[in-house]
């Protein structure tokens, strides 16, 4: 076996680990990203420090997952459109992000990862928080997994509980924001409980942000079991919770996590680019 290259150090016990030893910005060799990828699938989100990643370098290293897509919601930059900027300026108090969710679940094809990198950080705050949703599964009774298992949740891009998309995105903010009317109309059915297609572990897949009912039950009659099932999932022996500074790079695997970007530095401002990596339709 060849020696391992990169230090493995986990930051919690149920998620989350940092890397150290790897530069991004090179194109790494095949046994770097394949212990990158196996602490992926292990520890479900990574955090990298000391990067300096170009945006086409922040692509590169994502395209290593897969192939990337395009969020429907905000322009991508210039010469890489897979790529989106996210800035909350001082003057501003809503965030991006700053509800627990798994990334875009109203498509029929959700992420299968998100890389996100810091090119400015708040002196204090702003840190983003995760989510073990194998735990969250794995933690509920079996009566609850019986219950649970033929149920199919419907996801929408409304934004509805954060009051739109529209009030959502920031009104003051300068991303450069699209199709938001495009947003009620854009609804995806999936699989309560999905089954993870390369560990083929289980995990929760209800997040309050886009699940709005069950299928075949009205949204009062879900609203009870998704806010049980939404609290139970992100119990602090669940999560872990992470402090950026400039230059780290976070790749979470969007199948069995969730995170909360936390909206506690106004006056502040934060920047960061993200990529996010095509996935397949759960099940």
């Amino acid at each position: 076996m060849p020696e391992q290259l990169l230090d493995v150090r986990p930051v919690a016990g149920s998620l989350g680990a940092e890397i150290f030893g790897a530069d991004l910005s090179r194109d790494d060799s095949n046994q770097a990203y394949d212990e990158i990828h196996q602490a992926f699938l292990d520890h479900q989100v990574l955090f990298i420090r000391d990067q300096k990643l170009t945006p086409p370098q922040q692509a590169a290293f994502a395209r290593r997952f897969g192939p990337l897509n395009t969020y429907p919601f905000v322009e991508g930059l210039k010469g890489t459109p897979e790529i989106i900027e996210i800035v909350k300026e001082p003057g501003e108090t809503k965030n991006f992000g700053g509800v627990w969710h798994s990334d875009t679940t109203y498509l029929d094809c959700p992420p299968l990862g998100t890389v996100l990198y810091a090119l400015e950080v708040p002196p204090a705050g702003g840190d983003t928080m995760y989510a073990n949703m194998y735990d969250a599964y794995d933690a509920l009774s079996q009566g609850m997994k019986d219950l649970l298992a033929p149920l199919t949740g419907i996801s929408s891009a409304a934004l509805r509980r954060s009051g739109g998309r529209s009030a959502g995105m920031g009104k003051t903010s300068k991303m450069k924001a699209s199709n938001l009317d495009k947003a009620d109309s854009i609804v995806a059915e999936h699989p309560v409980v999905r089954t993870h297609p390369e560990t083929e572990r289980k995990a929760l897949y209800v997040n309050p942000a886009h699940t709005i009912r069950f299928k075949g039950m009205t949204e009062a009659e879900s609203k009870p079991l998704i806010a049980f099932l939404c609290a139970h999932a992100v119990r602090p022996e669940f999560t872990c919770r992470f402090r950026w500074d400039v230059g780290t790079l976070a790749i979470w695997d969007n199948r069995c996590v969730q995170h909360f970007a936390i909206n506690d530095y106004h006056g502040a401002r934060r920047r960061m680019h993200r990529a996010t990596i095509e996935g397949a339709r759960p099940y």
